[in-house]
C-alpha cells in the first residue's frame, strides 16, 4: 500500500535527545517546503530504539508509519536527513547550492520501501571550519548563528560526525551549537584541548612553557573543564601562539632532541589531565610542519592511544606542507609497520599567503584528490578524517566528493560529477557543465614542477604584494619571500619570471571565460544563477587577478626603465583590474548571500588594489617629484597652456586617481 510524507506528517519521538529534536525540527522545515498544504493523511514518522551498531540505522514501512530504527542520536539524525534527502529531494548542500523546491501535495512512498544504512569506511569524519572569514561576518535572517548551523546540517547530512567549530575564538562560541546539533568536538592543532590561548589571556607575558609551566596547565585544565560535557576527541599538542613551532616563541630550545622532548612530555601530561576527568576519553595529535618532521626522525614519542593525524600540503599531496621557502615534501603517511590509530587533516581550501586558494575551488583535479585519499585508505588511515571546509560555498563540489569517499571508500569521479551536476544544476545541460568543471582544472595555472602546483587565487594576489613591496623597499634586492618559487638574483628578474606566468594565466583563463560565456548564455533559471555563482565567477576572479598581476608587472618593468608615467598608468589599470574581480564577487551576493564576499579578508583582492594604489603614489614620487605638477600640467591642460609655465599650476593638486582618470583618457588601453 501506497503511504505519503505530506504537511500532515508527524514525527514521533518517545526520547529528548537535543540533536534528534533538531533534526526533527529540520525535517518538519523540509517538508514545509516541499509539500503544499493537504486536506489528506500524511503518514507519521516514529523513531524507535533498537539494537544495532552504533550511527546506523533501518527504515521500513510498518501499518501507514515510516519507522526509523537505531540504537543511538546520530543513528537517528542520520535516519531523519536519508528520509529528508531520498524521499523529500532535499540534498545535503540545499542551502550552499539554492536548491529550488516546486511544491506538492505529497511525497509518495511505496509500502515496501527499506532501507538499511553500512558502516562508513571511516570512523571519525569531519569538517574544520578554518580562515572561516567569510561567514564569520555573514547574517542570514539577521542571525549570526545561522551560517553556522547551515554548515554543520550540511555536514551531518554529508555523513560527518565530527567539527573544529572555527578558528580560535570561534571555535569556543559555536562547539556548543555543533555539540548540540550531534557532532563530536575536536580541536586546532595549534589549540591543544581546544583550551585558551596563553598570549591571549597573559599578553605581557613570553609564552614559554619553562618560565610559566603553571599557567599553561591551569590553561588546560580550563579547557578540559569547559568541554568535560560534551563528546570530544581531544587534540593533545605544543605548539606557538599561533600556527607555528613553539621555539619562535622560546628560543631555549635549538635541538630536534630538546623540541621533541619537551612536546612529548606535554602531550604526556595533557594526555594524564584528561585521563583523570575522563577515563574512557578518545585523543589525537596533528602530525604537521615541525611535530612531522620530529615524529619522522624519531625525537617525538607518542602514546599508542593517540590517533595519529598525517596531513597533506595544503594542495590536496600527502606530503609536508611548504613553510616559508622550505619545502621538504616529505611524504606524510604512516608506514606499514606503523601500527595503532591513524587519520588525516586534508585540505579543499588552504591559506599559506603564497599560492593556495582560499575563495576558488581546489585548482587540482579529481584524480590527484582520489588517488591521494585511496593511498591513505591503503594505509589504513581510516581512524580520523577532517577536511578543512573554510567558508564551504567555494568549495562544495569537492566536500561532496570526499563525502563519498569517506563514506563507500571509492568513488566514480565521472559518475559523481554528473550526479553532482545533475542533482544541484539540473539534468538539462550536464554534460555542457561537466565539460566547464574540467575545463576549470585543465586551465589552472601550473606555476611548479610537481603534479600539484597548480596556482589558486592566492598566487595572482600575494606574489603580486610581495614584488610592490620589495620594489618599495629596496629594488636593488631581490625578494626573498619569493624564493620558494622563483630564486632569480634580482628583483626585476623575479618581475619578470611572474610576468610570463601571469600573462600565461591571463590568456588561459580569458580562453576559460569565453567557453563559460557561450554555455552561460544557453542556461536558464537557477541553473543559470549558480553556474554564475559557482565555476563562472571563480573563472572572473582569476581572469582579472591575473590581469591585474600582468598590468603590475608591466608597471614594475617600466619603472626599472624610468618610464615612470607609464608605469604609473599601468598601475592604476592593474588596481582597476583587481577592483572588477572584488566587484564580481560582490555582484554574486543575491538574496541570502547578502554581504557573503564583504569580509574577504585573506587572498583579499580589494587590498592588492590598495597596495597597488600606493605603488602609484611612489612612482609619482619617482617621476612627478618633489613639486608634483608636471604631470598635472601635461593631462589637464591644453597643448598651447602647457607650455607656457608662468604659475606651475591654478588648481589644486590632482590626487593620484584623478590625475589616473586623466591618463586613461589619452592612453585608453595602451
Amino acid at each position: 500500500m501506497e503511504m505519503q510524507i505530506n504537511v500532515n506528517t508527524k514525527i514521533i519521538y518517545m526520547d529528548s535527545a537535543v540533536p534528534v529534536m533538531r533534526a526533527i525540527e529540520n525535517v518538519k522545515r523540509d517538508i514545509r517546503k516541499v509539500c503544499c498544504d493537504s486536506d489528506e493523511k500524511g503518514c507519521d514518522i516514529v523513531l524507535i530504539m533498537e539494537n544495532m551498531q552504533a550511527e546506523q540505522f533501518e527504515i521500513k514501512c510498518d501499518n501507514n508509519m515510516l519507522v526509523i530504527y537505531a540504537s543511538d542520536t546520530l543513528g537517528f539524525v542520520y535516519g531523519l536527513y536519508h528520509i529528508s534527502r531520498d524521499i523529500l529531494g532535499v540534498l545535503p548542500f540545499w542551502f550552499w547550492n539554492d536548491q529550488v523546491f516546486i511544491k506538492k501535495k505529497g511525497c509518495r512512498i511505496s509500502g515496501e520501501y527499506a532501507y538499511t544504512s553500512k558502516p562508513y569506511a571511516v570512523k571519525y569524519r569531519g569538517w574544520f571550519v578554518n580562515d572561516e572569514v567569510l561567514i564569520h561576518k555573514w547574517y542570514v535572517d539577521r542571525k549570526k548563528d545561522m551560517p553556522w548551523e547551515m554548515v554543520f546540517e550540511a555536514l551531518l547530512r554529508c555523513g560527518g560526525n565530527l567539527v573544529i567549530p572555527g578558528t580560535d575564538k570561534n571555535s569556543h562560541i559555536y562547539r556548543d551549537l555543533a555539540a548540540d546539533m550531534g557532532l563530536r568536538i575536536t580541536h586546532h592543532h595549534a589549540e591543544p584541548l581546544g583550551a585558551p590561548m596563553f598570549a591571549r589571556r597573559y599578553p605581557e607575558l613570553t609564552p614559554s612553557y619553562d618560565e610559566y609551566p603553571e599557567k599553561f596547565h591551569e590553561l588546560w585544565k580550563e579547557g578540559i573543564d569547559e568541554q568535560k560535557k560534551l563528546d570530544v576527541i581531544w587534540n593533545l599538542g605544543f605548539r606557538g601562539q599561533g600556527d607555528c613551532p613553539f621555539w619562535d616563541n622560546d628560543p631555549r630550545y635549538q635541538t630536534s632532541e630538546s623540541r621533541g622532548e619537551l612536546m612529548g612530555k606535554l602531550i604526556g601530561l595533557q594526555r594524564d589531565y584528561v585521563q583523570n576527568e575522563i577515563p574512557d576519553a578518545q585523543y589525537c595529535t596533528n602530525l604537521y610542519g615541525e611535530t612531522m618532521e620530529l615524529y619522522r626522525d624519531g625525537y617525538l614519542k607518542l602514546p599508542d592511544d593517540v590517533i595519529k593525524i598525517w596531513a597533506d600540503n595544503g594542495f590536496g599531496k600527502m606530503v609536508t606542507r611548504r613553510q616559508g621557502n622550505h619545502n621538504p615534501r616529505i611524504p606524510a603517511l604512516p608506514k606499514e609497520n606503523n601500527t595503532g590509530r591513524h587519520g588525516i587533516y586534508y585540505h579543499v581550501s588552504f591559506y599559506d599567503l603564497q599560492a593556495a586558494n582560499h575563495i576558488t575551488m581546489l585548482p587540482n583535479k579529481p584524480k590527484l584528490v582520489h588517488s591521494e585519499l585511496k593511498k591513505v585508505l591503503e594505509h589504513h588511515v581510516k581512524d580520523y578524517w577532517i577536511i578543512n571546509c573554510s567558508n564551504v560555498k567555494p568549495h562544495v563540489y569537492y566536500l561532496d566528493f570526499i563525502a563519498n569517499m569517506w563514506r563507500d571508500g571509492d568513488v566514480d569521479i565521472d559518475k559523481h560529477l554528473k550526479g553532482y551536476i545533475a542533482s544541484y544544476y539540473g539534468e538539462d545541460h550536464i554534460t555542457e557543465i561537466a565539460e566547464c568543471f574540467r575545463q576549470y582544472w585543465q586551465h589552472a595555472l601550473k606555476h611548479g614542477e610537481h603534479e600539484d602546483d597548480h596556482a589558486g587565487e592566492q598566487f595572482a594576489n600575494h606574489v603580486a604584494r610581495m614584488l610592490i613591496s620589495q620594489f618599495m623597499k629596496d629594488k636593488s634586492q631581490r625578494a626573498e619571500d619569493l624564493l620558494w618559487a622563483c630564486d632569480d638574483k634580482t628583483l626585476e628578474g623575479q618581475v619578470e619570471w611572474y610576468k610570463k606566468l601571469c600573462a600565461k594565466g591571463k590568456e588561459s583563463y580569458e580562453q576559460l571565460l569565453c567557453c563559460y560565456e557561450k554555455l552561460d548564455a544557453r542556461l536558464i533559471d537557477h541553473e543559470r544563477i549558480l553556474f554564475e555563482d559557482s565555476l563562472y565567477l571563480q573563472a572572473e576572479i582569476y581572469y582579472n587577478c591575473y590581469s591585474g598581476a600582468l598590468l603590475m608587472c608591466e608597471a614594475l618593468c617600466e619603472a626599472f626603465a624610468g618610464e615612470y608615467k607609464l608605469a604609473f598608468y599601468k598601475a592604476g589599470k592593474a588596481r582597476k583590474a583587481y577592483l572588477r574581480a572584488d566587484r564580481d564577487m560582490r555582484d554574486r551576493e543575491h538574496g541570502k548571500w547578502h554581504d557573503f564576499y564583504a569580509n574577504e579578508c585573506l587572498t583579499d583582492i580589494k587590498q592588492t588594489a590598495w597596495v597597488i594604489e600606493g605603488l602609484m603614489s611612489y612612482i609619482r614620487n619617482l617621476g612627478d617629484g618633489p613639486h608634483f605638477y608636471l604631470w598635472q600640467r601635461e593631462f589637464l591642460y591644453s597643448e598651447e597652456d602647457r607650455r607656457v609655465v608662468l604659475v606651475c599650476n591654478m588648481e589644486n593638486h590632482l590626487k593620484d586617481l584623478e590625475l589616473y582618470e586623466l591618463m586613461e583618457e589619452r592612453y585608453g588601453d595602451m
